[in-house]
């Protein structure tokens, strides 16, 4: 019971973390309609490449203009970014649905990651400045819990809604006009914490330095974990084909319950939610090291479907802890600007994972050899982070309600 009781300022916190799901509707909803979009333009010589390219269009935006956003979040404010942000998202996300030209509906998916930018940055801010390190580790970890359970679902609802006309799985868009009606009725504009004392009452208080240090370290932890991330989520039916399973629904089939483990990851971060940040680190790389790892020398299905459940494992655990662990790093006055920053990193992270796993497979020859190449420094990475948890000097555990 404890744990419910910990979930302070409910209705802001169930607005955050629907609102927090609406960037991820921007692959999802694209899922399950690629083929027949590109089956739709077929007269289009360009339609085969071009579509692929609308499913990322968003990530690229978000890397883009996430540290822009992290500034007008600082510097006017958290709540009425986020309803514009949610209110235009809804219109572009939308828009493809009547739309018939390629460029236009990729010009209207770029828009929409102009607006998940603004959404992912105030989001993440929202939840550092409402809640304490406690608070904010306990509503991560419910994100993280339903988050898969919604991605399933959408990708279920746009299948369906697809049978009936080929692009009608952006109306799965209009989700964000009640959303946009939820952050008005509950969220608030947080308020800054009281300043120090001036030297003198004419001397206006001293502001804090931007955090250079911090922002490296989130930023470069940030980008080398998004690439790991997304190595299987881009090539893992690539890897199937090597061991002989060539057939798309077989890998969907043999995909399915293995990729249940992100909630294991979830409850995994539950668990040490409060330990030091440098374990909880080597944990997720360990996971997703070993499992990219098992995969690169996987020769059979049993092999392939354990690495498969350590990688995502420790997927449900990264993303989780790199957020409640940036936010600790920045404070009220600049935390905008730093989840901004870890925004943009993970967003680029997404976009060179493929063009690095290509390389590497170049390189072995392989796609698993890519992804033994991959698992190993994630490993390596890990094997780094528990040394510097041994050389730490021993220290009690902080108090739960510490910010």
């Amino acid at each position: 019971m404890g744990f419910y009781r910990d979930l302070t300022l409910k209705p802001q916190g169930a607005t955050i973390v629907v609102a927090g799901f609406l960037p991820v509707f921007a692959i999802v909803t694209m899922f399950p309609i690629v083929a027949t979009m590109i089956q739709h333009f077929a007269a289009d010589p360009q339609a085969k490449a071009r579509i692929p390219e609308m499913v990322t269009a968003p990530g690229i935006a978000v890397a883009l203009l996430a540290p822009f956003a992290g500034f007008f979040v600082d510097r006017f404010g958290r709540r009425q970014l986020l309803l514009w942000c949610t209110f235009f998202y809804g219109i572009f996300g939308v828009a493809p649905f009547f739309l018939d030209n390629i460029s236009q509906m990729f010009g209207a998916r770029v828009l929409l990651g102009v607006c998940e930018a603004g959404i992912l940055t105030t989001v993440n801010t929202l939840i550092g400045d409402y809640w304490d390190d406690r608070g904010r580790r306990n509503w991560l970890f419910l994100q993280s819990l339903v988050g898969p359970l919604v991605s399933i679902g959408v990708i279920f609802l746009g299948g369906q809604i697809a049978a009936w006309r080929w692009n009608a799985c952006f109306l799965v868009y209009l989700m964000a006009f009640p959303i946009f009606w939820a952050i008005l009725a509950t969220l608030y504009e947080p308020k800054p914490p009281e300043p120090a004392q001036a030297a003198s009452p004419t001397q206006a208080p001293p502001k804090s330095p931007f955090p250079v240090a911090s922002m490296a370290g989130v930023g470069a932890m940030t980008l080398f974990t998004s690439v790991l991330y997304y190595v299987f989520i881009v090539n893992g039916s690539l890897a199937w084909q090597e061991i002989g399973v060539k057939d798309a629904s077989e890998v969907g089939r043999l995909t399915a319950i293995p990729s249940l483990f992100i909630l294991v990851g979830a409850a995994i971060f539950r668990l040490i939610a409060f330990r030091s940040n440098t374990l909880q680190i080597g944990a997720f790389l360990a996971f997703l090291g070993g499992g990219l790892a098992v995969i690169g020398l996987a020769k059979t299905i049993p092999l392939m479907s354990l690495g498969l459940m350590l990688q995502q494992t420790g997927a449900g655990m990264a993303i989780v802890i790199l957020i409640a662990w940036a936010q600790t790093k920045f404070p009220y006055e600049h935390r905008g600007r730093g989840m901004g920053i870890w925004t943009a990193a993970f967003f680029f992270g997404q976009f060179v994972s493929p063009w690095i796993v290509h390389e590497l497979d170049v390189a072995t020859g392989t796609i698993q050899g890519a992804f033994l190449a991959t698992g190993l420094t994630g490993l390596a990475a890990a094997i780094v982070a528990f040394a510097m948890l041994a050389v730490q000097p021993a220290r009690s555990t902080p108090p739960l309600n510490a910010a």
